[in-house]
């Protein structure tokens, strides 16, 4: 008897399982392909949730399938708390999880469809254009972002991973203007969350990483010039321009310990990236490296664009 209950009990868990993965798949929370790498019948590792790294906080719903009822997600989050951590309720907006928590929490952030956007702006919050709504023939790594998340002053601090919150993303315009609204992809979350653990096993333990630039509005962008290219990956929300500053005198942190601040230690930041990409070549992408100048140390860019480019000072 108490055998029969407990394959009761293992067979239940199993269907679960195979629920949750099929349903985080079906709803755009989890790529198929992680889906495809979870045993037949067995219970799906939780990284399948929170990333290669481990690290992630939040997934995000596509804007595509944003129509799908509360109830469904719900249900997910209920599988997903039966397995792993407690799942944060689908909403909207996010409420705000606490560092404090024994266990990890994680995010269903729901995207605001891209339709939103009525010409320029979403209400009185400015974006301009992608050019592929000018009519440009794009490839499909720069077509029109599939929604948007919605960032209030109350939900700002939602964390996206271990590291890093929904505000550290931001395009750096309109201040005063709430709600704003960011592009995102998981996968730069992710491969930044990678680099960092990378950067304190080669001898470089991290605490903090400053998201110098991230998502940026085509009207924040512009056409290109001056260092920036007019199909800018920051875009797209797969790039950030970052630099490690432990000591959070908002300037990189000596890396290569040579007693200078300069590109060399963007250049750690690199080398990093190199072995990451090695390791999880479905997160190749563009670095950049950039030495300091009067507005700014030196950064390095990173990005998820899905092949290799490399530029700048190497």
């Amino acid at each position: 008897m108490g055998r029969d209950r407990e394959g009761a009990r293992a067979t239940a868990r199993r269907l679960r399982s195979v629920a949750l993965v099929a349903g985080l798949a079906g709803a755009g929370l989890l790529p198929l392909a992680a889906a495809a790498q979870v045993p037949a019948g067995g219970r799906p590792s939780a990284d399948t949730l929170y990333g290669r790294s481990g690290k992630l906080r939040a997934r995000f719903v596509s804007g595509a399938i944003a129509s799908v009822s509360s109830v469904s997600f719900e249900y997910l989050s209920r599988l997903a708390t039966s397995l792993f951590a407690p799942v944060t309720p689908v909403a909207p907006v996010a409420p705000v999880a606490r560092d404090s928590a024994p266990t990890r929490p994680l995010a269903f952030l729901r995207l605001l469809p891209f339709t939103t956007k009525q010409g320029a702006r979403i209400g009185r919050y400015a974006i301009g254009f992608w050019p592929g709504e000018r009519g440009r023939n794009m490839s499909p790594a720069y077509r029109n972002p599939d929604g948007f998340i919605e960032v209030t002053p109350e939900n700002q601090a939602t964390p996206v991973s271990e590291h890093f919150r929904l505000r550290d993303f931001l395009t750096h315009d309109q201040q005063s203007v709430w709600p704003k609204y960011l592009v995102l992809r998981t996968e730069l979350v992710d491969k930044l969350e990678l680099v960092i653990e990378e950067l304190g096993r080669s001898g470089h333990p991290v605490r903090r990483v400053t998201v110098m630039s991230g998502f940026r509005t085509p009207q924040y962008n512009g056409p290109g010039g001056e260092g920036r290219s007019g199909l800018s990956r920051h875009m797209y929300g797969d790039a950030a321009d970052v630099f490690v500053d432990d000591d959070g005198d908002g300037n990189m942190d000596d890396l290569n310990r040579d007693g200078r601040i300069d590109h060399r230690d963007a250049r750690v930041i690199l080398d990093a990236v190199e072995r990451v990409e090695r390791a999880h070549p479905e997160l190749a992408g563009g670095v950049g490296v950039y030495r300091g100048n009067g507005a700014h140390g030196p950064f390095a860019h990173v990005d998820v664009r899905g092949w290799r480019a490399r530029w700048g000072l190497l």
